[in-house]
């Protein structure tokens, strides 16, 4: 009797594991799915789950994988994943192990651009109030691109028909492939550190999605932000649009555009001086013919043809006043001093002193106040008689009354 084999779960699990490494259509296959319970882990690796109306299995996509897939995959999200199926051995559990993912509907780089564009408008590159006013005068302007492609001759060919004088500096840079990235930030980081530059031009001419997708890199969104310098993106045509078009200063549609936009027409600012010039010459001749009409009528006026005539009536009718102001005076003031006398006789009349002068006395006691009746003096006490030509001191020795101007008996 032979006794049956008896194998360890290492064992199973690895020879599962290799039928279905060395399965034809396992080894190799695309399936579609949505994604559930997405986690990108610390170390890179993507983990989720891919399901449908069916069923679900495990999928995993290494870091070295993961890097290449221009988006990040997001729960809900319908893809196509590419790979393989194998069985992780510790847990005996079969899973895809993917190597490129493509979303299903929209492709992968588009994902990637509103993803990034998205993220970076949430934190504030995109805002207008970090927007820079490129200079109104430019003198030199930093051009980052390729120094082989047909942009950098029209950026030149432009820039130097409207204004002679600005100058042009150069940074030659990859705008297309791997290393365009980290060249174009290069490039950047050279221009702001020059220190030379009033505005810096970057872009290139038209091409895919895929051609232009370094100025969709957020290393290169981030440079332009930190950049000193204001930046011009002229990426493309005028229906392509990148991060680049975004975080810059400004966008020109095309590289030529931008060319307009950092330089003055030279022609043009002559002609409008030339306008103004004319506008000012008619104006100052307009001036001068009202100012020239005016005179002459000013000249016609008599006062002018005959100025010391009026000058003499003008004196005849100031004297002619002055003379009756003086007699106006006068009459008023003998008026017055006329009122004056009047009232001056009218006060001497009813003056002490002018009674006095009649016959007359006044009695005051010793404080020198008036006594005007026998009852307010007193036996014994002294008075002062005032009379027209002197005083007399006397003392009371008796008082008599009077009623009706008759004598009356001592009080």
């Amino acid at each position: 009797m032979i006794e049956p084999k008896v194998f360890s779960v290492g064992q199973i699990n690895r020879y599962i594991k290799n039928l279905l490494e060395n399965d034809f259509i396992l080894n190799s296959l695309l399936v579609q799915g949505e994604i559930s319970n997405f986690k990108a882990h610390s170390s890179g690796h993507w983990y989720f789950t891919l399901k449908d109306a069916q069923g679900a299995i495990s999928c995993v996509i290494f870091k070295q994988d993961a890097a290449q897939i221009p988006f990040e995959p997001e729960n809900g999200m319908q893809v196509i994943l590419a790979g393989h199926v194998s069985l992780y051995e510790k847990t005996g559990q079969y899973q895809l192990y993917g190597e490129f993912l493509q979303p299903v509907g929209m492709g992968a780089l588009q994902i990637a651009f509103e993803q990034m564009k998205e993220k970076l408008s949430e934190e504030g590159l995109f805002d207008p109030d970090f927007k820079r006013e490129l200079p109104e005068h430019v003198e030199t302007i930093a051009v980052i691109t390729s120094p082989t492609g047909a942009a950098v001759r029209d950026i030149i060919q432009i820039a130097k028909r409207r204004d002679p004088r600005v100058k042009i500096a150069l940074f030659p840079t990859l705008v297309q492939g791997e290393s365009a990235a980290e060249d174009i930030v290069k490039s950047l980081k050279l221009a702001n550190d020059w220190g030379k530059a009033d505005v810096i031009i970057l872009g290139r001419g038209g091409g895919s999605m895929e051609d232009l997708w370094a100025f969709n890199e957020e290393i290169v969104a981030r440079a332009i932000f930190a950049s000193e310098v204001p930046v011009i993106s002229a990426v493309g045509h005028e229906t392509d649009f990148t991060i680049a078009d975004f975080v810059s200063d400004m966008r020109a549609p095309t590289p030529s555009a931008a060319a307009e936009l950092a330089t003055v027409h030279l022609e043009s600012i002559k002609m409008g001086v030339e306008e103004l010039t004319d506008r000012l010459t008619r104006d100052v001749q307009a001036v001068l013919t009202t100012s020239q009409r005016r005179l002459d009528f000013l000249k016609e006026r008599p006062v002018l043809k005959r100025p010391l005539e009026r000058i003499q009536r003008t004196q005849i009718y100031l004297e002619e006043k002055e003379r009756l102001l003086l007699r106006e005076t006068l009459r008023k003031l003998e008026k017055n001093n006329m009122r004056l006398g009047a009232a001056g006789a009218r006060l001497e009349a009813v003056s002490p002193f002018s009674i006095m002068q009649r016959g007359y006395a006044m009695a005051m006691d010793e404080k020198g106040m008036p006594v005007t009746s026998v009852l307010s003096a007193k036996e014994g006490q002294a008075l002062q008689v005032r009379m027209k030509d002197g005083i007399l001191e006397t003392t009371v020795t008796g008082k008599k009354g009077f009623d009706g101007g008759k004598e009356e008996s001592d009080i």
